[in-house]
């Protein structure tokens, strides 16, 4: 498992332009958040990442003002494997990388967003670096990488939830995501008050369909594809899937879950060599398998 898992993680955080990220240097460069924290345990999981990071597109693309932004914006549609890894490397800096690193990446992120703006179908205004939207957009995120890894690698306690959302705030509130929720209560509340605002539409689906059909995982990973595709809706909030349509054809069934689970911690006891997990650790002088040492 630790070779298919090297090479899709290794492919997924390879950017087609641009330097490349150097998580090993300089020697002792913090982070924005510390190497005992739950949030570098959860992001080392490429399986649980994957599957989260799902889920968190799903809740944003029911924003209807966050959809067109996404949709309209970005090369999600032509170049879906190109964007994974835009967003898969700038969450990992933001995690794992020198905090100079991470300033500097997010800024960047920032000032782009300063150029997306528009009107969704309905005619409503939006742009990219609205407070509220920026927000939903972090919570998301957190809800989705904290869920995947509970639900598929690793059991969390109440504790270890409320931690990870904590922890999420340095880099938000660098985002601009100055609201975002800090614990799993929070985030209960944002989804309660943003519910009305959700709604169906068919570039959920299209989405979906991109992320089964577009071999985005090597060689035997690709078998399991469309199962953590499943997995994403599975983990995605009753209310929401309700909202959206993702009904029973969307569930896992009892095999593909067992898969899954099976995938996820799998990849939560495997170092993979070269990932931002193992070469920030060394950075901050800790062994390669510190963060994949089982804790009580």
């Amino acid at each position: 498992m630790a070779d298919p898992l090297s090479r899709a993680a290794a492919r997924l955080l390879t950017p087609d332009e641009g330097p490349a990220i150097d998580f090993s240097n300089p020697p002792g460069a913090p982070a924005l958040i510390g190497p005992d924290s739950v949030s570098w345990r959860v992001f080392k999981n490429p399986v649980s990442l994957f599957v989260g990071g799902i889920t968190a597109v799903i809740l944003e693309l029911a924003e209807p003002r966050v959809r067109s932004g996404v949709w309209d914006h970005s090369s999600f549609k032509a170049q879906p494997l190109k964007r994974l890894k835009r967003t898969g490397l700038a969450a990992m800096v933001t995690v794992y990388g020198p905090r100079e690193t991470a300033e500097k990446m997010i800024a960047g992120v920032v000032r782009m967003h300063g150029h997306v703006t528009g009107e969704t179908p309905a005619g409503v205004a939006y742009q990219a670096n609205d407070p509220a939207l920026l927000d939903w957009v972090q919570a998301t995120a957190s809800f989705g990488f904290i869920e995947a890894y509970h639900a598929y690698a690793r059991t969390l306690s109440q504790v270890e939830r409320d931690a990870a959302f904590a922890e999420a705030a340095p880099g938000a509130r660098l985002y601009g995501a100055t609201g975002a929720p800090t614990s799993e209560a929070a985030w209960k509340q944002q989804l309660a008050l943003m519910l009305p605002n959700l709604e169906p539409s068919e570039i959920v689906f299209e989405f979906l369909d991109i992320m089964t059909s577009t071999p985005l995982l090597p060689g035997p990973l690709r078998l399991i594809q469309k199962p953590l595709v499943r997995a994403a809706v599975a983990i995605t909030p009753v209310e929401v899937r309700a909202r959206l349509g993702l009904g029973e054809a969307f569930d896992l069934n009892g095999v593909e879950r067992r898969l899954v689970r099976l995938a996820g911690a799998g990849a939560d006891r495997a170092p993979i060599k070269g990932s931002p997990a193992v070469e920030s650790s060394r950075r901050m002088g800790l062994p390669d398998d510190y963060l994949y040492r089982r804790r009580a």
